[in-house]
This record gives C-alpha cells, sequence and structure tokens, in this order.
C-alpha cells in the first residue's frame, strides 16, 4: 500500500502550537523555557504571607488572561503554586498547591475544563533566582508546545 505524500508528511508531523498562537503567548509575556511556554505570574499575581486568595486585579489577570489563551483556542495547561521558604516545608507544599488551585478555578470558571488544567503545589522548591522570598510566592503558567 501507498500513501500519497501529503497523507505521509501529515502524519510524521508534530502538533504544535499555530504562528497565531505563539503570536499571543509572547504579547501576553510568555517565554519558551525548554519544550513549553511558561508565564510566570510574579510580577503580576503575587499573594499574602500564608494567603491562597486572589486580589480583584490578580482575579481580573487571571480572566483575562484565561479568555485570551482560550480565543485562540488553547486550552490545555498546567498551573504551579509556589511559596517562600519560611516556615514549615509540608505547610508551604499544601499553601502552594491552594494558590495553584485559586488559579485554576477562575481559569475554570471563564470556561476552560477542569481535566484540561493541571495543578501543581511545588512549595518553595523551585524558586526563581535573584528575587526577594516574598516574589517567590506566585503561580506561574505553563503552556504546553503540543
Amino acid at each position: 500500500m501507498v500513501l500519497p505524500l501529503g497523507l505521509l508528511a501529515a502524519c510524521q508531523q508534530r502538533p504544535g502550537l499555530s504562528a497565531e498562537q505563539i503570536a499571543v503567548l509572547r504579547r501576553e509575556g510568555f517565554e519558551l523555557t525548554g519544550d513549553d511556554w511558561s508565564l510566570g505570574l510574579s510580577d503580576r499575581i503575587l499573594f499574602a504571607s500564608t494567603r491562597a486568595e486572589l486580589a480583584p486585579a490578580a482575579l481580573g489577570t487571571v480572566e483575562h488572561l484565561g479568555r485570551t489563551l482560550r480565543g485562540v483556542g488553547i486550552y490545555r495547561l498546567r498551573v504551579e503554586g509556589h511559596s517562600d521558604s519560611y516556615g514549615d516545608a509540608a505547610y508551604n507544599e499544601q499553601l502552594s498547591q491552594r494558590r495553584a488551585q485559586a488559579v485554576a478555578d477562575v481559569l475554570i470558571g471563564i470556561g476552560l475544563r477542569q481535566e484540561d488544567v493541571v495543578v501543581q503545589g511545588l512549595g518553595s522548591r523551585v524558586p526563581l533566582p535573584g528575587l526577594r522570598s516574598n516574589e517567590n510566592r506566585r503561580v506561574a503558567i505553563i503552556v504546553p508546545n503540543q
């Protein structure tokens, strides 16, 4: 059996993001890190010490971002929560999970499917170098370069 050349080429191509999707990710501040696009929300969404609630301004930022991603057909993403290094490591792990879930809940609330939003709490294990500790009370949104 001989496959048409176009069909064979299509089968060999790795699915990925379109040029339009990449342009939107760049415009919104995402950066290519390895195989994925990452938006560290440390400059946009910080959390108070021991808190996981989004402030009204942060809520608007996440809603805008979710609608923008959904508008260009980006539905699958990972939300990673982080904490500073003060206090008990187990507590910080749970706190970072709650922070990530708070952002994921907003994204799900604007129309992303729960099964397409992976939530991870990383505690203080992955600090951003050169930041003050309070700047590590953050959430990152990761879009796989499918």
